[in-house]
Order: C-alpha cells, then structure tokens, then sequence
C-alpha cells in the first residue's frame, strides 16, 4: 500500500495532517530528524529511505534553509514514485519581495523554492499559503511571555487574520487525498484581522488572567530576546516579519480555506478557548 510521506510530522501543522490522513484510513509516513524513519535535509542519505513507498508527498522546506535544494528532493520524490505533491508555503502581502530584504530572508526564500520545486516537479500539485499562525502563540518567546503575563512585541497598529493550524492542515490533506486542487494556490487566512493586542485579550479572556501587551520598537525587540538566551542572528530574524506587519500590508483576508474544503475558517477566539483548556498559557507552567 502507497503512503503519504508527511515532512515535519511533528511541527505545528504537520502533526494535524498526520492524524487526519489516518483517521481518514490513509497509509503514513511521517518524517522529522527524530523519526523511526529518519529524515534531514542536511543528510542526503536519509532521502531515500523515506521517499521509499511513498506515491504522495506533503512537502515542508523549513529544515532546507542553508542546507539543501528542496528540486533535488522533488527531483529524487518523482523518480521514486512520488506522483503528487502539496508544498507548505507562506502567504504573501503585496506582490513584493520585502521579506527576503529582512533577517527572515532566508526562510521566505527557502518557501518559494520549496513552490518551485512542487510545480516544477512534473508531480501533480498544490501549494498552501497560509498567513500567521494562530498557534504562534504557543511557541516562544510569545509562550514563556503569556505564562508570565506580559508579552512585549514590536507591533505597531499592523493587524494580521490569524489562521487556524488545524485549518491548514485540513487543507493540506484534501488537496493529498483528493481530485480537483491540481494546479491550485490555496491563500489561507482566518475570518477577521486582528492586532497583536487584540489577539492577547482574547488569550487573556480566554485563560481568565490578566496578560499585559506591552509596545517596544524592534531593536528593543532583539535585545530582548539576546537577553532571553537567543543569538543576534535568530533574534534579528524573530524580528523580520513583525518589520513586515509595520508595513500595514497583511490584515487582508484570504478565501482559500473556503475555496478547498467548503467552509468557512475557525476564528481566533475558538483557539484561544481550546488553547486555554489545554492549559497552555497557565502561569507557572513548565518552560
């Protein structure tokens, strides 16, 4: 029986794919460095054996940055049987390249290889481009900050229509196991725009604690984070997309979830309820 080969199957979308592709009774394999069935972009040798079997590939590019071509993976993923290919990607502002011009250039580059590479293939596929995650806010330093009750982000007044990870990975596995998104680029967002702050209160409502957002312009933004253990060079690029959000560019909202699976996308305030019943955001919680 084929598999779907699922990339960063333990990463914040890559581990929804994987528990719908088998709660639809699909075959898996999914891959990470720390997989039964290993897999690094830095280690050519690894390809193989997780491409073996596989006829479908979700494609992620993140771990490619500075150590691969992600076309000689797809090259490889086709002449091993691969047939169709969704590749994880980012959703854009205006048409222009400002991001590869900030510290995060090298992770936005690395998302339009990864969409050349899949439409390149000769593989039937299917890019996602989903906008922020809600689930950023699970991850640090936003995470350690919210247990703490005061985040501090370079924000300005940008808003952004925070998407569902659930939702993206729902969108990923139609367009795996599904006819009829061949060939499309499904831009994701979730139904309203929202600033930073606004996603904060709904956190803080949501948790029942009182969270404090507290302004800071980006350099004090990096010298915070180099504080908090980080280097300069994932500091500053920590900071490269909220460069982007003072731009006023990325609060428009996007019907691709719509446009893939025939529903409308969850709002931010239902996963910052379900987020708060995990228990996520409680003070005190283990860093």
């Amino acid at each position: 029986m084929s598999a779907v080969l699922v990339m960063g199957a333990t990463g914040k979308v890559g581990r929804h794919v994987v528990a719908r592709l088998r709660e639809l009774g699909h075959a898996v394999r999914p891959v990470s460095r720390s997989s039964p069935v290993r897999f690094d972009w830095a280690d050519r040798s690894t390809w193989q054996p997780a491409l073996a079997g596989a006829d479908t590939l979700y494609l992620n590019v993140w771990g490619a940055v500075g150590t691969a071509d992600p076309a000689e993976f797809t090259e490889l993923a086709v002449r091993s049987g691969v047939r169709r290919i969704v590749a994880l990607s980012g959703r854009g502002d205006d048409g222009e390249d400002y991001l590869l011009k900030t510290p995060y250039g090298p992770w936005a580059q690395a998302v339009l290889d990864g969409e050349r590479a899949a439409g390149e293939s000769g593989a039937e596929w299917t890019i996602v481009r989903p906008c922020w995650f809600a689930q950023t806010f699970e991850e640090d330093p936003k995470l350690s900050e919210l247990r703490d009750g005061e985040v501090a982000i370079p924000v300005g007044d940008g808003t952004v229509p925070f998407v569902d990870a659930t939702d993206i990975a729902a969108v990923a596995v139609a367009a795996l196991t599904e006819d009829g998104h061949q060939e499309q680029s499904y831009e994701l967002s979730g139904p309203r725009p929202l600033t930073f702050p606004e996603a904060v209160a709904e956190i803080a409502r949501a948790t029942g604690r009182e969270i404090r957002q507290m302004p800071v312009e980006i350099p004090e933004y990096v010298r915070r984070l180099i504080g908090r253990g980080y280097d300069r060079a994932a500091a500053e690029m920590q900071a490269g997309p909220f460069e982007w959000l003072h731009r006023g560019k990325t609060g428009f909202l996007s019907d691709g979830v719509q446009r893939a699976i025939g529903r409308e996308p969850r709002d931010f305030a239902d996963y910052a309820k379900r987020a708060a019943a995990t228990g996520a955001w409680s003070a005190g919680s283990p860093k």
